[in-house]
């Protein structure tokens, strides 16, 4: 009830406050002489149909409307952000567009999952070293500027903090039957004894044969394993490639951080997991958490913190919190593996152009002046869990030291690179033997992004 009435009072504040903030905002120093000549600029992403606004906008979202159209007549240019192909598609246009350039200019927002040709193929231009933006700036996203970083160029940029990926659920009544205070794991959390080991000790507590006829009851955990091995590596200070002193991509699966962590999670999975039946669909354990007999669930932060048009825990009777994959003996803080939209700029301009769409992005791509929200992203995620699961794990996953990024996506999909033939086969081999068998195939995908 006093979450309830704060958030009520915060809300009735906000709009008395709104006309204010409005009226006092101070939009972005001019620059001089930035003039497009009244050319049209395009963003290009795959997700926004109609440019047409709103007829009866919100206060804010008017607000956003004037600040953008200060922006066009500051700069003379009219900016048009507009679908242009599908998830799968948008990369080929981009690839369209710089083989055969026709004078537009335009910036792209690509999935990452296929920025590895393009980037391997020259096709974009670098954001560094303009004289118009500072990629220091809080405004830009630093883990996808890691991301994108190649021999010391940033080739893509995404604005504000990533989308939090990986976590670990846990069933609260679970865990209070097996005699653990869930309370302890956020504490855990906090003071940084949330390990590999903590975590394996409440696995074991937990899973029983309640009724002693040699079947298992109570599971430790469920989920996705494939999720599981990743985030082990990453919070293990692993990785399954990097780039070497020459900038040149190579093959880290085989890192010692990265076995030991592979060899953890398999032990425990195959412990401690309950698996896919042998009538069980891929997506088995969906189902199975709901049902309320494992204690912890290894997914996505999407899957309980969704808004409740696509939350998928809805219906689930126990009440759940939700906490960081625990940290590695090798690793030094809690992390998930991110995958945020990037924004690129065609290599198809000279310096000058490239400086004024990156600038014009800039611009437009920031937050609306006198709307700065930094709890914006709170949405309705304190009405499916506990506060601490909100202000204390998803909080702190948004944050750039807890956001990591995998590289594989350079080469392939995660599904055709990681997935097939190395992580799905983890049951029934050694990390190490499946990375030897998988080097071939990988080398022969890096060697292609390398140039070779």
């Amino acid at each position: 009830m006093k979450k309830l009435l704060a958030m009520i009072l915060a809300a009735l504040m906000l709009l008395a406050c709104t006309a204010a903030f409005a009226e006092e905002a101070e939009y972005p120093e001019v620059v001089e002489g930035i003039d497009f000549g009244g050319a049209d600029v395009y963003i290009y992403d795959y997700w926004t149909p109609t440019e047409e606004r709103q007829a009866e906008p919100s206060e804010e979202t008017q607000a956003q409307y004037d600040y953008r159209d200060w922006i066009m007549e500051t700069y003379n240019v009219k900016i048009h952000q507009i679908q242009k192909g599908d998830w799968t598609t948008n990369v080929q246009e981009l690839t369209n567009f710089c083989t055969a350039p026709d004078g537009t200019l335009c910036l792209y927002i690509l999935p990452p999952d296929f920025v590895g040709t393009p980037m391997a193929n020259d096709l974009f231009a670098a954001w560094n070293g303009r004289d118009l933006i500072d990629l220091s700036d809080e405004q830009w996203n630093q883990a996808t500027i890691n991301f994108m970083t190649v021999n010391g160029n940033v080739y893509g940029v995404s604005t504000g903090h990533s989308e939090p990926r990986h976590c670990l659920y846990f069933n609260k009544r679970v865990l209070e039957e097996a005699g653990i205070d869930w309370n302890t794991i956020y504490d855990m959390q906090a003071d940084g004894t949330w390990t590999f080991d903590a975590f394996e000790t409440m696995l074991k507590q937990i899973q029983k044969d309640t009724d002693n006829d040699g079947v298992i009851d109570i599971y430790g955990m469920t989920g996705s394993n494939v999720d599981m091995y990743r985030v082990a590596v990453f919070s293990n200070g692993g990785s399954f490639f990097d780039f070497d002193d020459e900038g040149k991509m190579v093959i880290a699966a085989g890192s010692d951080n990265t076995l030991e962590a592979l060899a953890w999670a398999k032990d425990v999975w195959n412990t401690y997991g309950y698996q896919q039946p042998a009538d069980g669909s891929w997506d088995y354990y969906k189902e199975a958490w709901k049902q309320g007999f494992c204690g912890f669930y290894m997914y996505q932060t999407y899957g309980g913190f969704n808004p409740i048009e696509t939350n998928e825990m809805l219906d689930m009777a126990d009440e759940w919190g939700c906490v960081a994959f625990p940290v590695g003996p090798k690793g030094t803080t809690y992390t998930n593996v991110v995958s945020d939209n990037v924004t690129v700029i065609p290599n198809v301009y000279d310096d000058d152009t490239v400086n004024k769409l990156a600038f014009i992005y800039k611009l437009w791509s920031a937050q609306t002046p006198g709307y700065d929200d930094e709890d914006g992203w709170i949405g309705d995620k304190y009405n499916f869990t506990d506060d601490r699961a909100v202000d204390e794990t998803y909080a702190m996953l948004r944050e750039p030291e807890h956001c990591s990024s995998d590289i594989c996506l350079y080469i392939g999909s995660i599904n055709d690179v990681e997935g097939q033939d190395f992580l799905w086969n983890l049951g029934g081999s050694t990390p190490a033997e499946l990375v030897e068998a998988k080097t071939p195939v990988w080398q022969a995908l890096i060697d292609t992004f390398n140039g070779k």
